[in-house]
């Protein structure tokens, strides 16, 4: 686990990354949030240009809430425009607009439609600008009859939704939780998140889990001209540091037994205790598992073969599922899995159990 961590940190620490202009941003003079949004569009441009931008890219804008909607649209309206003059006409691949504390579909509509216009404005190609939805308050959850409201809003987004994002701590706001007790591992978020999954399976959409509200940042830093830390300050520092990357790791192992397999990180600090909890949580359980996926191959072949039923397809499924998130995740190479199964990298790529046993009783 060490050595792959230390390769993902060297080779690409970060793979999905958003520009924030809502919380981490915070409220700033009108005329401030204009020169940042362009500075950053700018920044991406030259990114663009050096091939130096992670994998994944977008912005996250303030709330299309009444208060918040017009400088929201503005910002975005301002990097959009900013970025494709600096870049020659192009966007990133994969560009997704991240709209948080979504409450009603005609929130998710307003934003499809200020995509719409700006595309049409900057000779961009229809749909080319991906949403992705913040479940940050019980509305994003249910409507006001009680149903499940996700759906809708997914729908509102005509097309372009591809992903949706849990938010821990407005949402146990909205639920009442005091502040003492707003937690990524409340029972009301894993109420959330089960919801999450149900409401938006076979959808295609991704579901990424929150973040963690305490940062491996340690409490103390030396000064210009004041003198190295005392040792009890860097003992202090290294409490702090190793204690949040015990929560950090544990909410991601969480997760993972979850079913949630991305997730959000504040500060590069981070990155290790999620890398490391990701690739031990697949590689802990490698051998048995890729037992268990020959040895069911095997049965269903011959199940098969002799006009029976296999009745356990939907496990032989999860299993092959493992390797397939496994790999997804960095944890190891697609070789590394088709050696541990036994499957060809074709096989592994059909992405289905059922299929890799009727190509094997053929």
């Amino acid at each position: 686990v060490h050595a792959r961590v230390l390769d993902k940190l060297g080779r690409e620490p970060v793979e999905d990354l958003r520009i924030d202009f809502e919380d981490g941003y915070g409220v700033r003079p009108g005329h401030e949030e204009d020169a940042h949004a362009a500075a950053a569009a700018r920044e991406v441009a030259l990114g663009m240009a050096a091939g130096g931008l992670p994998p994944f890219l977008g912005i996250r804008v303030k709330s299309l809430g009444e208060a918040c909607a017009e400088r929201s649209l503005r910002t975005l309206d301002i990097f959009l425009t900013t970025l494709v003059a600096a870049s020659g006409g192009a966007l990133p691949p994969a560009f997704a607009v991240t709209l948080p504390k979504v409450v009603a579909p005609e929130q998710v509509s307003a934003l499809a439609d200020a995509l719409d216009a700006l595309e049409r404005a900057l000779g961009l190609s229809g749909g080319a600008i991906r949403i992705e939805l913040m479940v940050e308050t019980t509305a994003s959850l249910f409507g006001p009859r009680g149903e499940i409201a996700l759906p809708g809003l997914v729908e509102a987004a005509r097309g372009r939704c591809v992903a949706a994002h849990f938010g821990a701590y407005d949402y146990t706001a909205s639920c009442d939780i005091t502040a003492a007790h707003q937690r990524l591992d409340h029972p009301a978020c894993d109420v959330a998140r089960h919801v999450m999954q149900v409401a938006l399976a076979g959808s295609g959409l991704w579901l990424s889990d929150g973040a963690s509200n305490i940062l491996p940042v340690g409490p103390h830093r030396a000064r210009p001209g004041g003198g190295p830390l005392t040792q009890q300050q860097m003992d202090d520092n290294r409490r702090a540091v190793v204690g949040a990357w015990r929560l950090k790791y544990g909410h991601v192992r969480r997760a993972l037994e979850s079913g949630y397999y991305q997730g959000w990180d504040l500060h590069p600090a981070e990155l290790p205790a999620r890398y490391a909890a990701v690739y031990a949580f697949f590689l802990e359980g490698v051998d048995a598992t890729a037992e268990r996926l020959r040895s069911f191959i095997e049965r269903a072949a011959r199940a098969t073969v002799a006009g029976t039923v296999f009745d356990d397809a939907a496990t032989g499924q999860g299993l092959l599922n493992f390797f397939l998130r496994a790999v997804s995740a960095g944890a190891m190479t697609e070789g590394e899995a088709a050696e541990r199964t036994g499957l060809a990298p074709d096989e592994l790529r059909a992405r289905s159990f059922q299929a890799i046993v009727a190509r094997r009783s053929a």
